[in-house]
């Protein structure tokens, strides 16, 4: 069922981002910067956007998630817990031996998975062939791809768009988590991606961007790409690494290492605080700077 209540998306969004922290705390490794970033996307997709049934997951009629970003995946184990493929308890199993939870995702172990990923730059050329497969036999199902701007400075992804421009895949949308950092840095001091909206729109695709932390924002921009008929839609998505976590914010130290005793409480204090506020419809207002990435 397509879940429209903002305030219900904003909470589901809030505990992907504490189920996050808990599975990376409890395993004392994993990836928690991009994978908060995306929480807010996960809930719009699993939640609203994405045909999907855990009762019935491997319909040839449901749509697709290929995380090209695979070492993100606390977020889309998260998801599928709040969704009903697996027990909430099976979260602390994360990248323990045996677990079905690894550390990046195995569509063979774990139901509600669409691909093992996590060599990155190859999710793309996967989730075209997804594409394809549905163009050629009318299922009429949608495909989306989440990507790293990191991950966008591999050569492949560029060859994957020509493809998906090539055979006009209207029902791909790619889904850019750009929040500007990488586990080296920044993306402009690793590999600066100078004119993002052109280069996309040169190679065919028609281009969206948005708030990826706004809800609202990105129920808009799916249904937009939803609506473009022969070509392939990417939404620049802009977000804040380690988003919901204020220590772990916009620092790219957090990529890949898990919080000690007492950064796993505080984050968990601003999580819950940040619930309370939504339940309580309590909202900051945005500031007056804004960054222009494109």
């Amino acid at each position: 069922m397509k879940l429209t209540d903002i305030k219900e998306l904003k909470k589901i969004a809030n505990n992907i981002r504490i189920s996050i922290i808990e599975q990376v705390y409890e395993a004392g490794s994993g990836h928690p910067g991009g994978a908060l970033s995306i929480a807010d996307i996960m809930a719009v997709l699993y939640f609203n956007q994405m045909n999907i049934d855990s009762k019935d997951e491997k319909s040839n009629l449901r749509d697709r998630l290929v995380l090209s970003k695979g070492h993100a995946v606390a977020a889309l184990y998260a998801a599928l817990a709040e969704k009903g493929y697996i027990p909430k308890e099976e979260l602390k199993t994360f990248r323990k031996l045996g677990s079905r939870l690894q550390g990046h995702p195995d569509m063979e172990k774990l139901p509600g998975l669409d691909m093992s990923t996590g060599s990155l730059g190859q999710g793309l050329s996967i989730a075209n062939g997804m594409a394809i497969a549905s163009k050629m036999d009318s299922l009429g199902c949608r495909i989306y791809c989440i990507l790293g701007d990191g991950e966008i400075e591999e050569g492949q992804i560029w060859e994957a768009a020509m493809t998906a421009n090539k055979y006009h895949l209207d029902n791909l949308c790619v889904i850019l988590d750009f929040n500007g950092l990488q586990i080296d840095g920044t993306v402009e001091e690793v590999k600066a991606l100078d004119c993002l909206r052109s280069k996309w729109e040169s190679f065919g695709f028609n281009v969206i961007s948005c708030n990826g932390n706004d809800v609202e924002m990105l129920i808009s921009s799916f249904e937009q790409a939803k609506q473009t008929k022969g070509m392939p839609s990417i939404i620049i998505a802009e977000t804040i690494k380690g988003k919901g976590v204020s220590f772990m914010e916009n620092k790219a130290e957090w990529h890949g290492k898990a919080p000690n005793e007492e950064e796993y409480n505080r984050a968990m204090k601003e999580l819950k605080l940040e619930a309370d506020k939504i339940e309580n419809n309590i909202f900051e207002l945005p500031g007056k700077e804004e960054k222009i990435w494109f």
